[in-house]
């Protein structure tokens, strides 16, 4: 990672330029399984146009009846981010030809938005806390998804799928605080935890129910901001990332060879990398907004504001800071908290050791020995062969001398190995069935301590010479000798008694 302090500068002929983003995610709202004015379902993957509603489609005489689970997942998602939430907020059309959404207009939210202003903390690098910024949210507005238009199913003519049409979504508008690729791929990787912690959107950018349209304009540092354009319909975080520094390289490139940015809306080819112009960008009057004469607007009361307060989980910054004052490092503490499905298996595996002590060294096996493996075997922590259950005895051998730090990282080698024979077996059966309890045997030690020292006379000789550093070399041989086995302290300990 470049050094997360130094600002992001685009070199031009004329100098330096910034780049100033600002991202609007659209987050659909997958807590519930029916669409935002409909009782259709949302499934992803299902046969096009089998679930669409009249409502959905159209129909004449069909009127719109708010989803009530879509709002409340809207206001927890606004509270997890220290968002004002508005009691009162209203509907608006937005009139647009749309040829995948049959009503001609978007419901959506402009004037009285259901969430106001708010924040997200990211850290620029894990391992240091002082890289933190706040990203400012202007605005969170609920509204309804388009259809799908397929145009590789018939050489002249296009299909319309609108299993998607009326489907909630929440439009995250952030500030344009953003000034670099790297703090637009923490902020939306920051969002993203958050919303999953939460609930409300399951944040599978594949899928599409997440996805970025990316504002991108540059100026001189300490200038007004430029003109920018937006790239719609972003769908992974590196995709993100590539859009802006592709776009502010190409508006520095325009601007110095005497041309002018045109406010537009643009398109990403990730095979290219490359954006391309789609239309000019409309402002909000194109639009023609007005109030949605078939919605009353909403109005929320103390009780269910107070219920959505106190459904919400502990969340990614206060959890991180949890298990920093547990001892755990600054950097683990990030890994731990990054996926809420990591989070869980760690806090399960802190409720079944029930010492305190062990946190750091949990952590660190998790880390380090859990991850490096699951990663090396294409397993998600979800799928982990290795039970919280199990992970809990496996530490718990540790602390209590029965095996050392090198025997439980072949253990659970062991464990996920599908050709081992005990795949997914209990450690402590492993353990036994492979001989690997480890031996405070001073004798043995003592032994084997004794051989290693005759056969490197001369090493001896340059330890109490003065080269200290060689202390390892007696300890590794050691070990090697007993095969890992002898219990690491008491070889520690019987070899200075020897050397000294």
């Amino acid at each position: 990672m470049a050094d997360a302090g130094a600002p992001f500068r685009i070199k031009g002929d004329t100098g330096d330029w910034e780049v100033v983003v600002g991202l609007e995610v659209h987050a659909q709202i997958t807590a519930t399984a029916s669409k935002l004015f409909s009782g259709a379902a949302t499934a992803f993957g299902a046969e096009p146009n089998t679930q669409v509603s009249l409502v959905d489609a159209a129909m004449p005489g069909m009127l719109p009846v708010p989803n009530r689970e879509c709002i409340r997942q809207a206001v927890r998602t606004g509270m997890a981010l220290d968002a004002k939430i508005n009691a009162w907020s209203r509907f608006d059309r937005k009139n647009y030809f749309y040829a995948d959404l049959p009503q001609g207009y978007q419901i959506s939210q402009l004037y009285h938005p259901l969430v106001g202003e708010g924040e997200v903390e990211v850290l620029l690098d894990d391992k240091d806390e002082s890289t933190a910024k706040r990203i400012g949210i202007e605005r969170i507005h609920v509204e309804q998804d388009a259809g799908k238009l397929m145009h590789d199913q018939h050489p002249t003519m296009s299909y319309v799928d609108l299993n998607r049409c009326g489907v909630a979504l929440m439009e995250i508008v952030s500030r344009p605080d953003m000034r670099s690729p790297a703090e637009a791929g923490a902020y939306l990787r920051k969002l993203r935890a958050i919303l999953r912690y939460v609930g409300s959107c399951d944040g599978n950018m594949e899928e599409g129910s997440m996805r970025a349209d990316v504002n991108v304009s540059v100026r001189k540092p300490g200038a007004e901001f430029g003109t920018r354009t937006e790239t719609k319909n972003v769908n992974s975080v590196r995709f993100v990332m590539a859009v802006i520094e592709h776009e502010a390289r190409r508006q520095v490139e325009l601007i110095e060879e005497g041309g002018t940015v045109v406010q537009e809306t643009r398109l990403y080819d990730p095979d290219r990398d490359e954006t391309r112009s789609l239309r000019s960008k409309e402002d909000a009057h194109d639009y023609r907004y007005f109030p949605d004469p078939d919605l009353l607007p909403l109005e929320l009361d103390q009780a269910f504001l107070d219920e959505c307060r106190s459904s919400l989980p502990e969340l990614p910054d206060a959890k991180r800071k949890r298990y920093e004052a547990l001892g755990i490092t600054p950097y683990n503490a990030s890994v731990l908290t990054a996926e809420v499905e990591t989070a869980q298996y760690f806090d399960n595996l802190l409720d079944g050791l029930q010492r305190r002590d062990l946190a750091s060294e949990a952590a660190n096996w998790v880390v380090s020995e859990l991850f490096g493996m699951l990663n090396r075997s294409g397993r998600k922590i979800e799928e982990s062969p290795i039970s919280v259950r199990q992970a809990v005895s496996l530490l718990g051998l540790v602390a209590n001398g029965t095996i050392s730090k090198t025997l439980a990282k072949q253990v659970s080698e062991i464990m996920l190995d599908e050709q081992s024979g005990h795949f997914g077996e209990d450690p402590e059966a492993i353990v036994d069935a492979k001989g690997l309890k480890q031996t405070s045997d001073t004798g043995a030690i003592d032994a084997e301590i004794d051989r290693i020292l005759a056969a490197n006379a001369d090493k001896v000789a340059d330890y109490k010479g003065g080269k200290q550093q060689l202390f390892g070399f007696f300890v590794g041989q050691t070990m090697k000798a007993m095969a890992g086995k002898a219990n690491p302290q008491v070889v520690n300990e019987r070899l200075r008694a020897k050397l000294g």
